[in-house]
């Protein structure tokens, strides 16, 4: 796996990679992201925040959006954020805009 060497802050603004979506499966009743060749199971979680992520908003917008649905701190949503989201960028997921 090919790693980014961009870090990522509440600036980074991210866009799915081309031929990437996240999509719903209503009969399974469940998110996933769908990859040229792969696909991945997107956990409640990683839903929220990838249905936020639309190459316009920065990070820390998708975080202060979360912040008004959940309740958790806003230092966890920020690392639970751009944890999650490095590692799809890592993966070719995700990409910086």
């Amino acid at each position: 796996m090919t790693e980014t060497s961009e870090p990522f802050s509440e600036e980074t603004v991210l866009r799915f990679a081309r031929g990437t979506r996240l999509q719903y499966d209503r009969v399974r009743e469940q998110w996933f992201i769908q990859a040229p060749e792969k696909a991945f199971i997107a956990d409640p979680s990683a839903a929220e925040i990838l249905q936020l992520i639309d190459g316009k908003r920065t990070l820390g917008t998708v975080t202060d959006k979360l912040l008004q649905k959940f309740s958790a701190t806003r230092d966890v949503l920020v690392h639970d954020v751009l944890h999650m989201t490095r590692e799809l960028a890592d993966k070719q997921v995700l990409q910086v805009v």
